[in-house]
């Protein structure tokens, strides 16, 4: 395969998660995560470098490119959009409505379908590539990659630590990553329009710089209701939520743990208590 030049119409979905050098609280009748201390999730991260370097690979902007960050959530996580602009993303939207407070996995990946579909713009049905991180660092469950590529009837590949987008010899475009594995790498390849979801081995994401960050006050972050989506508010939510958490409970407090006095004999009780906890 050669490697392709074409302009691509790229999505990356980012999200405002809480930062994990905080302590994560549940809270409302819901039990949801409270997102008071949130930032962009470091995970896509990756995912926009890996959008960016593609793009300007092809010449960038000026060339027809588009690298769109796009985001889910209430009125802060707008944060998490104007984040990537400062790292090079090239416009922004952020699907903002009281209706999706609760959201689980199936509903975020129905509500991010409707976006991609739209970000795509009035000449493609789908953008070429749809990129994403390997998971969430607030669930974890790595669900809504695979979930959002089934609802837009998308070729997947995911866990992703390469990709390169190239013709094939009948001049197609195909994307083209590596996946390894604990001891062997594998490479896939699937036809354009596509969606990847990248490891945090993929690459080393830029740091924004004050070019960057003047640079993201002239640009749009388009801001979208499940009215401008088409969507139904009783679909998303705790309503809509195909999972729900019953209960929950704060953390209980560590305890003091057992402290042992070398008198000679400190060896012979570090085993037995370790032995004892069937630890050894």
């Amino acid at each position: 395969m050669q490697e392709s030049k074409r302009p691509l119409n790229i999505v990356v979905l980012v999200k405002h998660v809480p930062d994990t050098q905080f302590d994560r609280h549940l809270s409302g009748p819901g039990h949801t995560l409270d997102r008071s201390e949130s930032i962009l999730s470091e995970l896509d991260e990756y995912a926009l470098e890996a959008a960016l370097q593609l793009a300007e690979a092809r010449g960038g902007q000026a060339a027809g490119n588009m690298v769109t960050a796009l985001t889910m959530g209430p009125d802060a996580a707008v944060n998490a959009v104007k984040k990537a602009l400062q790292m090079g993303a090239y416009q922004g939207i952020h699907v903002n409505d009281a209706a999706l407070a609760g959201s689980d996995a199936a509903a975020t990946s129905a509500v991010l379908a409707a976006a991609v579909r739209h970000a795509a713009g009035p000449e493609q049905d789908l953008p070429d590539l749809v990129v994403t991180g390997m998971a969430s660092t607030d669930g974890e469950t790595s669900l809504v990659p695979a979930q959002l590529a089934e609802r837009l009837q998308l070729a997947q590949i995911t866990f992703a630590s390469e990709l390169e987008v190239a013709d094939d010899e009948s001049g197609a475009a195909v994307v083209s990553a590596r996946r390894d594995g604990d001891s062997y790498s594998e490479t896939l390849e699937a036809p354009l329009p596509a969606l990847v979801s990248v490891t945090d081995q993929a690459n080393d994401p830029r740091y924004p710089n004050f070019k960057g960050i003047m640079a993201a006050k002239k640009k749009t972050v388009t801001v979208l209701s499940l009215q401008d989506l088409g969507i139904d508010p009783a679909e998303v939510g705790l309503d809509g939520a195909w999972t729900t958490v019953a209960a929950s409970a704060p953390r209980p407090p560590r305890s003091a743990g057992t402290i042992m006095t070398d008198d000679g004999t400190a060896g012979v009780a570090l085993v037995d208590y370790l032995a004892s906890r069937k630890l050894i």
